[in-house]
């Protein structure tokens, strides 16, 4: 016998089949956006970089942001 080993159940129900997605048909038709915070201050202020992703080329654009900003 063994000692000292533990065994990790699994106690999700299975996640089913996998949907495809739809493939876009023009560039920058649908997008994905991420956030990289964290980041040290620059003179401008910007801490953080919003990336806006195309599906269909996957380029992206890296925009320079203020973490505190908004709208309003």
């Amino acid at each position: 016998m063994i000692a000292g080993i533990k065994v990790k159940i699994e106690h999700q129900r299975a996640s089913g089949l996998l949907q495809l997605l739809d493939i876009p048909v023009w560039k920058w038709d649908e997008i994905s956006m991420d956030f990289v915070t964290g980041l040290p201050r620059t003179q401008r202020r910007h801490d953080a970089i919003r990336v806006v992703t195309d599906r269909l080329t996957k380029s992206a654009h890296f925009l320079p942001i203020r973490k505190d900003y908004s709208v309003s």
